[in-house]
């Protein structure tokens, strides 16, 4: 357990692994970095492993105001400067992905890789809608109330099919693992995105990037990956199949293999 201390608040952070390759991994908006430990045995196989809370989230400082996405991408950028990181891949899901565009926007030059997975270069109306829908139930502090609102359009149907008995135990976790403190922090993370829009600055990234959708995903569709695609240059664009938003958790193989194939052979050439 470590904390860095910054100007914004104090800062949850975990390092497993040593290699000359670092991945940090954003969180999406219901994840901390526990959300991470099923996989660090394979990750650090193959780099060292940088996990981080988000303000409001998990261990990180809990603040008591409003505020944007700047101070997560500012977040980022204390923890890499902070710990003296090098050759950094950033991965970001969901709300992850979305600090992480704006940590290039604001910090260009500092990564080395780039990978986005289920996620939007901007918060649209039906996005704005689902987000506001989840402010609603967070307000009732009933843990089942919040479950059946969030989780069911966070997976494909075939592993909400599946997965009955799992589901059923993180449906009665949630009754009594979060407190008032939390959903308050969950509020400000789901407003911290609703003046989130990266379209006009996706153009300028300069740095190898990996997109991964999902074909299942509501939560951030299909067409958000693709037109994140289009716009940043020279990205690569992968859909894995049969697969919901928590894409990571739905087919860890496809996922895993996806970021630890980039990070190893982004910007090479191959004569055949």
């Amino acid at each position: 357990m470590a904390y860095l201390e910054t100007k914004n608040g104090k800062i949850y952070y975990e390092i497993h692994g040593e290699s000359d390759k670092t991945l940090m991994i954003l969180n999406g908006i219901m994840m901390s970095s526990a959300s991470w430990k099923p996989f660090l045995s394979y990750l650090v196989k193959h780099m060292k492993v940088v996990l981080v809370d988000f303000f409001d989230q998990g261990k990180s400082e809990y603040l008591d105001a409003t505020y944007d996405q700047t101070i997560q991408s500012e977040l980022v950028y204390d923890v890499i400067s902070g710990l003296g990181l090098k050759r950094v891949t950033l991965l970001g899901i969901s709300y992850g992905g979305e600090v992480a565009m704006n940590f290039v926007t604001r910090y260009p030059g500092v990564l080395e890789h780039l990978i986005l997975a289920n996620t939007t270069a901007y918060t649209g109306k039906q996005l704005r809608a689902i987000g506001e829908n989840w402010i609603h139930a967070a307000s009732t502090y009933d843990g089942k109330t919040f479950f059946k609102a969030t989780i069911p359009p966070i997976y494909s149907t075939g592993f909400y099919e599946s997965r009955a008995d799992w589901l059923d135990a993180r449906e009665k976790m949630f009754d009594h693992l979060f407190d008032e403190k939390w959903y308050e922090g969950f509020i400000r993370l789901v407003r911290s995105a609703e003046t989130h829009d990266e379209r006009e600055n996706l153009k300028c990234f300069n740095v190898p990037t990996l997109i991964i959708g999902a074909s299942e995903d509501v939560i951030t569709p299909l067409s958000c990956q693709r037109e994140l695609a289009q716009c940043i240059p020279d990205s690569k664009f992968l859909v894995i199949e049969n697969c919901g938003h928590a894409s990571m958790y739905e087919k860890p193989i496809e996922f895993f293999s996806s970021v630890i194939g980039f990070v190893y052979t982004a910007g090479s050439t191959f004569k055949i």
